[in-house]
């Protein structure tokens, strides 16, 4: 009997040395794969082991916090991408990603403040003027939301919601014509909802 306990805590504990044995590229890796399974607790454990070995491994902090955001753990999710930011601040997705968990959370002018840091990292990314402007038109800047709108209706000129949405914003401004003309425009892009909009605030 007292053989079979030894031979019991000996396996167990070449299993468990093992397991500890996980380089930091394995652990990273493991995670990652646990994290395209949608198993976001599983990959974040992973993600923090690797993070023990190396606690300047950039990658891990960035996608344990885009799993952390997955599970509503925003506040987490900044944690890291702020993390992130201070070990590598010239990555613009690393601004965009925490923005959107701060927009998440209702802090609407540090999410504009990322999008903003991120804009000048990357000026052609064309999502980003729109968050930006969506998160302005939630503070009423309404006027900073069009010229957003307008900046992402450059990058990408058949999006029908910014249309939609600086239309909207232009009317609530009395620039009635020029609102009414994005309102159709929208619509000609398929945004049905556009034409409802159109008999509310241009017949």
């Amino acid at each position: 009997m007292q053989m079979k306990i030894f031979i019991i805590l000996l396996i167990s504990s070449l299993y468990i040395s093992n397991s500890y044995c996980q380089t930091e590229e394995e652990l990273f890796e493991s995670a990652n794969s646990k994290r395209k399974l949608q198993d976001y607790k599983g990959a974040i454990l992973d993600y923090s082991k690797a993070i023990l070995l190396n606690p300047e491994y950039l990658e891990a902090y960035y996608y344990r916090g885009n799993a952390k955001s997955k599970l509503g753990d925003f506040r987490g999710a900044i944690e890291d991408f702020t993390k992130f930011i201070e070990l590598n601040p010239n990555y613009p997705n690393s601004y965009f990603s925490r923005a959107e968990a701060k927009v998440e959370i209702k802090d609407l002018r540090g999410a504009i403040v990322d999008y903003s840091q991120g804009i000048e990292l990357n000026p052609e990314f064309p999502n980003a003027y729109f968050f930006r402007g969506n998160a302005k038109l939630e503070l009423d800047d309404r006027r900073g939301a069009i010229a957003d709108f307008t900046k992402q209706i450059e990058l990408e000129p058949n999006n029908s919601l910014s249309y939609m949405l600086r239309g909207l914003s232009k009317i609530y401004l009395d620039q009635i014509d020029s609102g009414c003309l994005d309102l159709s425009r929208a619509g000609e892009l398929g945004y049905s909802k556009a034409y409802e909009a159109i008999k509310q605030y241009c017949n």
